[in-house]
């Protein structure tokens, strides 16, 4: 079992910035691709950013390209999503995600999930 707990959401006014962290625990962390997905109100959950186990690699989804960073600490077993530039779009509930694979994470097949952190934008 691997548990996953977000921290780092709140208010923020558009335009400014949040760093989410999602800290792992359990089995070994460094086997996960780890991403971010969030979910609005009323609206399907959506895939936002991914990260390999190396770090090597990252994918971003074209909403928040440019804007967000996903990077992860391996030895903190800690996976963060640095949001800049942040628009009256991006509030939503932001989910962490560990997956075995780039390919089982845009299909949403997500070994576990985290429990969610609030992102809320203010204009």
């Amino acid at each position: 079992q691997v548990q996953l707990v977000e921290s780092g959401g709140g208010l923020v006014q558009a335009g400014g910035s949040l760093r989410l962290s999602c800290a792992a625990s359990g089995r070994p962390f460094t086997t996960y691709t780890m991403g971010w997905f969030r979910q609005a109100p009323g609206k399907e959950r959506e895939y936002v950013a991914v990260i390999t186990w190396t770090g090597g690699s990252t994918y971003y989804a074209d909403s928040v390209k440019g804007r967000f960073t996903i990077s992860r600490d391996n030895a903190k077993n800690t996976v963060y999503l640095q949001m800049n530039s942040l628009k009256p779009e991006d509030p939503a509930v932001y989910y962490c995600a560990a997956a075995r694979s780039y390919s089982d994470y845009f299909n949403r097949r997500i070994d576990y999930w985290g429990q969610g952190t609030q992102v809320t934008v203010s204009s």
